[in-house]
């Protein structure tokens, strides 16, 4: 469990220097809980709920504690389905989300995931209002091993970069298609508005299979506010939590997924092309907790 040193650290060393379980433990796990970014709701019920427990058991042992933090954990992200639908085919998955998320290597790392199932992919290259973003995009895209469909002139519409992706998959048997987005117009419902078009113009060729929304865990709360209107507009199936590597804050996970009542279902813990990894509730509990 190398990998998730970083934010499950301050929790498993609280729980390798306590001896019992008094009150001095109690404030200490709240400030930990807090500290990693649970927030004060989730942290206070889940004080609540492992009180309870310590008291319904009659233990004193800070191990029963710890193994019933580490259940706590895994039930609360259990309640929802972190399975990618990818059945379709092509299956069309379309990847949003703010500028500055990791939303471009993201693809890339997908890609690299979804080719290690043996799966075909090729990426559209959609967000044609930043012309370095096609060039890194496809950077990243052959890096996973993916075909790139371009933008044929410089600030194409999206949309038609969008349906030439799909088009290309039909025609070639690719069987899973990742289009990047725009993560910022000059105006909000600009934005929205051009998802909306992406969306109407992909569907009348094919089903899209899975909206993922890409969140930087290291941005916290501001992170989850910034993508509020691609969660109330843009029809979020999924989401990718980017730059758990090194951070103290994956409390972010379980936060943001009862927040927001979407599945992760993707974790990114790394800057190498391999490091992202389907997300498995009881993994995770383990790694955060001990």
């Amino acid at each position: 469990m190398a990998e998730r040193r970083g934010f499950g650290a301050r929790l498993r060393n609280l729980f390798g220097a306590v001896r019992t379980i008094d009150e001095d433990t109690w404030d200490d796990l709240e400030g930990a809980l807090i500290g990693a970014d649970f927030g004060p709701d989730i942290t206070e019920s889940m004080i609540t709920d492992l009180k309870e427990k310590v008291e319904r058991y009659r233990t004193t042992d800070p191990r029963d504690l710890q193994r019933m933090l580490r259940e706590d954990v895994e039930e609360r992200l259990a309640g929802f389905d972190p399975t990618l639908k990818l059945t379709d085919r092509p299956a069309v998955v379309l990847v949003v989300g703010v500028n500055g998320v990791g939303k471009t290597t993201t693809i890339g790392k997908l890609a690299k995931y979804v080719g290690n199932f043996g799966r075909s992919v090729v990426v559209g290259a959609a967000d044609t209002f930043r012309a370095a973003a096609v060039e890194q995009l496809a950077t990243w895209a052959e890096r996973g091993g993916a075909a790139v469909v371009r933008p044929q002139q410089q600030g194409q519409d999206p949309a038609s970069v969008a349906f030439q992706t799909v088009e290309y998959a039909k025609r070639t048997g690719t069987e899973i298609v990742l289009i990047d987005t725009a993560g910022r117009l000059h105006t909000k419902g600009g934005l929205m508005d051009e998802l909306g078009k992406i969306k109407r113009v992909v569907e009348k060729q094919s089903p899209i299979a899975e909206v993922l929304l890409v969140l930087d865990a290291t941005t916290g709360q501001n992170g989850v506010l910034q993508a509020q209107a691609f969660i109330e507009s843009a029809g979020v199936t999924g989401l990718v939590i980017t730059k758990l590597d090194g951070s103290a804050k994956g409390g972010f996970v379980l936060r943001v997924q009862d927040e927001t009542g979407i599945p992760i279902k993707l974790i990114g813990e790394g800057e190498r092309i391999q490091d992202l990894t389907g997300f498995t509730p009881s993994v995770f509990a383990q790694g955060l907790v001990g």
